[in-house]
């Protein structure tokens, strides 16, 4: 059987089509809204006859030209099809009634990356929370989780809650975005008429790709996730957004290296080999420079570890992003405890947070890394608890074996 995305299923299925072309329709959608074929998701719901009276586009927008974060996206007329695009990065981050109210489905169609703090499924979530009130059907045209089942990092703290960081679940969930509807709405009681577009021949444990289909091409869904690597490393790199650190931004490989002037990668690097060896089994880290063009440390040249997953032997099972940056982090403040690591800066609208605890979903990870008595090692009894916690939560909500 060949592997197929929700969307081309949906397009397969003459009930579902009828149907829509019943309907008032809206779809979610970006870049990476692609059929199997490499169509675009507005593209060919309108060539199978489907209406669409509008269309939303997430953070980065619907064309996925914005670069940063904190940069809104505009609304505006699609030029092709003169379908209104509303962003939901703008003045408005959830859809307000006045949006749907004369809507009967809408289509949600991101490719999301498995990390909690990627914002798409924040928007998912508002969505869910948006359309059950007003009697608004929402249709998950599910799309493969590039992270795959691995779960790692910590739950989101309860009062934690922000746009990256919509709900208390860990920072990689290792589910697909149809899974994560059923759970949003079963854990938070929502009476929203959802129905998944499941994929074909989804095989999230399979290599290569281990979550991923390799068949298919990898399409950025935001500028800077530009590839599988990133995604399988984002949801440790992330957490490098609120420090002082270079995440890459302004490089080629944005968000999969760490790194910054006079940075000690190889004293970091020997650090976790003989302190926390299993850490980074199954992954290499590379010492190397870099110098970004925009972003922190423009135009200096920064000494940094870059992460590299593509390799026959790379273990999808035992690589945990968050926890081998945070071990970074923490390596780093061991070995220079006067220097400062926390960005102070307005991330994501919050601004009466330290950036870096918006980001963690609470503040356990930088009082660890800031406590003189604890350990590398010892982040894990922090961890397991949460990662089991989870593996038992969502084993319900798995539609793929």
């Amino acid at each position: 059987m060949t592997f197929q995305f929700g969307i081309d299923q949906l397009l397969d299925d003459p009930k579902l089509i009828s149907r829509l072309a019943s309907a008032r329709v809206a779809l979610v959608g970006h870049p990476a809204s692609v059929t199997q074929d490499g169509s675009h998701s507005m593209d060919a719901l309108i060539k199978a006859g489907i209406t669409l009276e509008r269309a939303f586009g997430p953070q980065h927008g619907m064309r996925g030209d914005k670069q940063d974060n904190m940069i809104e996206s505009s609304d505006f007329l699609d030029p092709i099809h003169a379908v209104p695009v509303i962003s939901l990065y703008s003045e408005h981050r959830r859809p307000t009634p006045e949006m749907l109210h004369d809507l009967d489905i809408v289509l949600f169609d991101l490719q999301d990356i498995g990390c909690r703090i990627y914002t798409y499924i924040a928007t998912l979530k508002y969505f869910l929370e948006a359309c059950g009130p007003l009697g608004v059907e929402v249709w998950i045209l599910d799309r493969p989780n590039p992270a795959g089942r691995p779960i790692d990092g910590l739950y989101l703290e309860p009062g934690a809650e922000s746009f990256v960081g919509c709900d208390e679940l860990p920072t990689r969930h290792g589910l697909t975005t149809g899974e994560l509807a059923r759970w949003f709405v079963d854990k938070n009681k929502l009476a929203t008429d959802i129905k998944v577009i499941e994929m074909v021949d989804y095989q999230p444990d399979a290599a290569p790709g281990y979550g991923w289909p390799t068949e298919m091409p990898w399409i950025n869904p935001s500028p800077n996730a530009s590839s599988l690597n990133m995604a399988r490393c984002f949801a440790g790199t992330v957490l490098l957004e609120g420090t002082l650190l270079s995440e890459g931004r302004g490089t080629t490989v944005p968000l999969e290296i760490i790194g910054g002037p006079g940075f000690p990668s190889q004293q970091i690097i020997d650090k976790l080999l003989a302190e926390v060896p299993h850490w980074i089994e199954g992954v290499l880290l590379r010492s190397c420079f870099f110098e970004p063009t925009f972003h922190k440390h423009q135009g200096l040249l920064c000494a940094g570890i870059q992460i590299h997953t593509g390799m026959p032997n790379y273990d999808h099972a035992r690589f945990q992003p968050y926890r081998l940056i945070a071990g970074m982090l923490k390596a780093c403040h061991q070995l220079n405890p006067q220097q400062a690591i926390w960005r102070d800066f307005y991330y994501e609208y919050e601004n009466d947070r330290v950036a870096i605890d918006v980001i963690n979903g609470g503040s356990t990870l930088r009082t660890w890394v800031e406590d003189h008595d604890a350990e590398l090692a010892s982040l894990d009894a922090l961890l397991e608890p949460d990662i089991d916690r989870w593996q038992n939560e969502r084993a319900n909500y798995l539609i793929y074996p």
